[in-house]
């Protein structure tokens, strides 16, 4: 079972997102509010991907996963965003992201986005 960091500011999102991984089999190691959290929770629970919002508290996103990928360069991580968020789409992606999901979430397009990262 693939291992899951869930991080998000928001709670209901990142509940949302844990009943799709669950419901799709995967595993969920833990849940991060913020940039910060995710580091350290990241270090102590070393999961096989992570899914990150762009637009958070203390650390955003974009620094986030410039963070990660410096503790971890093969880390697959997987940018969330909303709509009107291109540029950082763009910039999350040359900056090593695998992928993104935009926001509104529908169940399929997240479970396909990690399905492809993880192989």
């Amino acid at each position: 079972m693939r291992r899951v960091l869930i991080v998000d500011d928001i709670p209901f999102i990142r509940s949302v997102i844990k009943d799709i991984l669950i419901a799709g089999d995967f595993g969920v190691v833990g849940e991060a509010s913020d940039g910060a959290q995710a580091l350290a929770m990241y270090k102590a629970v070393k999961p096989d991907v992570v899914l990150l919002d762009i637009n958070m508290p203390v650390l955003d996103g974009i620094e986030t996963l410039k963070r990660i990928k410096k503790i971890n360069k093969e880390a697959i991580i997987i940018m969330c965003s909303s709509l009107g968020d291109q540029e950082n789409i763009v910039n999350a992606i040359s900056l090593g992201a695998k992928d993104f999901v935009v926001k509104p979430f529908r169940k399929e397009r997240i479970l396909s986005a990690l399905e492809k990262a993880i192989l």
